[in-house]
């Protein structure tokens, strides 16, 4: 089983946050510094994200709509279904942060290598990778809205700018730009992924420092945390289920039922983490551990399935049949040679 050596720095960030937390004029500088970043991060996904590569899968379109329901219609009724759990396992914080983590996008990079690692269809996988991407950039700060009303900033002037200010315009920036500065992006693939990181961690150390100052990790004990990962366990293990069944259920082949199990059942710590931070302000420390938490959850159950997936027998190829090949052999023996 996998463990994320990013999600360790992620942790490492969390106690540093806790030791030294950001204040006044420092906390100040940082805020400003995961504003920038959060602009910067969603810039590089925009110029990132092939628009031709995930309307090249058009053609494939029952299986990229089933995965956007399930992403964005199947895991938010799961995550309503849970308010149920406050307050006798959750917390309502923690219960607003486990709705966010059923309205973030689904993974790209994992989802392609698990799919791949399974034997699954990798340009389908890349497909419904993108098109969850692009539909989440609007999809789930609309759903937070909606759906967290007061903790996620609901539809207020100030949170909807917020939104389209940091998220949409620069990714739409990125966009534009793709055609000059996507052979950059790409050639520097493995340096603007460190910078990636380093601005995923600085927004996270930010959300931290405001908690650990607000104090409002006093609401957490290690009750609630075991709660809220038995909660996160069967929510991962119901979408993993349905997405397998039901994708035999609507007729997929196993090569698109994998897709629809692996992209259908993640969720992007790296598109959730930004956007918890402008949705939820100086409550985004409480908003993000359940993403962190469900993210490395996912990692390790995803790569069990997936080695398991890569033994499965090869499916039988029918032979033709002895006049069938005879005809066809003779239709093109004048041709050979």
């Amino acid at each position: 089983m996998p463990i994320d050596p990013f999600v360790l720095l992620l942790l490492a960030t969390v106690g540093v946050a806790a030791l030294f937390p950001a204040r006044g004029s420092a906390a100040d500088v940082a805020s400003g510094a995961s504003t920038a970043a959060i602009a910067f991060l969603f810039f590089l996904y925009g110029a990132r994200l092939s628009t031709r590569e995930a309307l090249d899968g058009l053609r494939h379109w029952r299986l990229h709509v089933t995965v956007l329901a399930a992403t964005f219609v199947v895991f938010p009724l799961l995550g309503l279904a849970a308010r149920g759990l406050v307050p006798v396992i959750l917390t309502d914080p923690l219960y607003q942060g486990l709705l966010f983590l059923t309205l973030v996008p689904s993974t790209v990079q994992s989802s392609i290598a698990f799919t791949s690692m399974a034997r699954g269809n990798v340009p389908a996988a890349i497909c419904a990778g993108s098109f969850s991407s692009l539909v989440g950039i609007l999809a789930t700060p609309l759903l937070a809205a909606s759906l967290l009303g007061g903790s996620g900033g609901g539809f207020s002037a100030d949170s909807l700018l917020k939104i389209v200010l940091q998220l949409l315009v620069p990714f739409l920036a990125g966009q534009l730009l793709r055609r000059w500065i996507g052979g950059f992006v790409t050639r520097h693939k493995k340096v603007l992924g460190l910078v990636d990181r380093g601005s995923i961690l600085l927004v996270v150390y930010t959300a931290f420092s405001q908690g650990m100052v607000q104090g409002i990790w006093h609401q957490v004990s290690p009750a609630r945390l075991a709660g809220l990962l038995a909660v996160e366990a069967v929510v991962l293990a119901v979408m993993l289920l349905l997405t397998w069944y039901g994708g035999k259920a609507l007729g997929f082949g196993r090569e698109d039922r994998i897709v629809l199990q692996f992209a259908g059942s993640k969720k992007s710590l790296a598109a959730g983490l930004p956007m918890a931070s402008v949705l939820f302000g100086a409550h985004a420390s409480l908003a993000v551990l359940p993403l962190m938490l469900f993210h490395q959850m996912q990692l390790m159950v995803c790569a069990v399935i997936a080695k398991r997936r890569s033994h499965d027998p090869a499916p039988e190829v029918t032979a033709p049949e002895p006049a069938a090949a005879s005809r066809t052999a003779v239709g093109t023996g004048t041709r050979s040679g």
